[in-house]
């Protein structure tokens, strides 16, 4: 890779010493990042040529210090040969260390991914989630078990991180972790991150990423018909548990809130809106977008009925949640007792709500987006795929109806 490459000696005039001299330094700049060297030498100003980047002088002290300035550029050159010829990469910080005898510290993959993990922590509920925390973590974890696994070592140099390292992890989450083809993705792009930091730092010379070529598989996502919602209202449940948890994704299934966002709702999110109507207003726990959710009648029914709720009013809430782990196990003895033959979570209702409930309905397409707080149109777009087979589905319906009545075309062939 070719780089930029610059050399410039320079005084500090703002460090002038009792005789009236100001040091000399030298500047390296690659790539437009610049390191600073001191050279340990002093001139007077007037005896310095910044144009000619030396001292000027017929003298024997302006010789000497010219030939040794003529030595400290020699040495860069060196240096730099000495970084490419060692396969290391070719920084001002880098070159500025090589001067001055300073060996790099080794670099090792999950001591980076420590550090990067510890700042990720003490940024928990300002600019990340508890959740991309805990995947940061469980994608460390599984690197470490499979450098032990393949090197038989506890840590690798982060110069050791290769397209063949990246394919055999893969192959190894698949394999041994037993990972599904997206979430062993996404791990490795969370992965990829780590090595980004690397690359930033100069830490190594090129992105072992660079032909590593890979997509998310489309998944079909499910949702939940009128008839099935339907279904889930009407049904009598024996618990106040299955009751309470049945409401709250009823309630998501017309707000289209993630677990993570209904959770979180109180009062101060319960606004008036510019029609004059009572809205949603939040920021997405996982994007940190706004979302601004017009409240239909059903969800407003929910939030009345669990305004004086123990559990709500404690919590300072404006509903009961559960913990995702015990709202999806009752949600699949709901599902149960409902005769719903879907694996039912949380999230669902998140696909309903822009399915069934509002894309369906007519709803546009850009206002459902903004609903559900999508950076972009094309995250909505998946659900319109969704609605395509709904479209089959239903067209299958009327072709059977009009399979059992008489053909309403000619059968006579044109030209007969």
């Amino acid at each position: 890779m070719n780089k930029t490459f610059g050399l410039l000696f320079y005084l500090k005039k703002s460090k002038v010493d009792a005789q009236g001299k100001s040091p000399i330094y030298l500047r390296i700049t690659v790539d437009g990042k610049r390191t600073e060297i001191s050279t340990k030498r002093t001139i007077e100003p007037e005896r310095w040529s910044a144009e000619a980047n030396k001292a000027i002088g017929r003298t024997e002290d302006v010789r000497e210090l010219n030939a040794y300035l003529d030595s400290l550029t020699t040495k860069v050159y060196q240096s730099q040969r000495d970084l490419i010829q060692d396969n290391k990469p070719v920084t001002s910080e880098t070159l500025k260390n090589k001067l001055l005898g300073v060996e790099d510290k080794e670099r090792t993959l999950i001591s980076i991914f420590e550090t990067h993990n510890k700042q990720v922590e003490k940024l928990v509920g300002r600019e990340f989630s508890a959740g991309t925390l805990e995947r940061y973590k469980t994608v460390s974890k599984h690197l470490q078990d499979f450098i032990k696994l393949q090197y038989k070592v506890s840590d690798v140099s982060i110069k050791k991180i290769d397209h063949q390292f990246i394919t055999d992890f893969e192959f190894y989450l698949k394999s041994v972790r037993n990972c599904g083809h997206n979430s062993t993705i996404k791990y490795i792009k969370n992965f990829k991150k780590i090595v980004r930091i690397a690359l930033a730092n100069g830490w190594i010379a090129k992105d072992p990423f660079l032909n590593y070529k890979v997509r998310l598989k489309e998944v079909e996502r499910q949702f939940l018909s009128e008839e099935e919602i339907q279904d889930m209202l009407d049904k009598e449940l024996h618990t106040p548990r299955l009751e309470q948890v049945r409401d709250i994704f009823i309630f998501c299934c017309f707000t289209g809130l993630a677990y993570s966002d209904v959770k979180k709702l109180n009062r101060d999110n319960l606004v008036f809106g510019i029609d004059g109507e009572k809205w949603i207003k939040t920021k997405r726990t996982k994007t940190d977008t706004r979302s601004n959710i017009p409240l239909l009648p059903t969800a407003l029914d929910l939030i009345e009925k669990y305004k004086d709720h123990p559990e709500a009013v404690t919590r300072g809430v404006l509903l009961p949640v559960l913990s995702n782990q015990k709202s999806n196990a009752y949600l699949k003895e709901i599902a149960d007792l409902c005769k719903i033959n879907k694996n039912l979570t949380t999230h669902l209702a998140r696909h309903t709500f822009a399915t069934t409930v509002t894309l369906s309905n007519g709803v546009p397409m850009e206002s459902v987006s903004k609903m559900l707080g999508h950076k972009s149109l094309k995250t909505t777009q998946h659900y319109a795929k969704i609605l395509d087979r709904k479209v089959s589905d239903d067209m299958a319906i009327l072709r059977q109806k009009f399979s059992n009545k008489p053909t309403m075309v000619s059968t006579k062939k044109l030209g007969t």
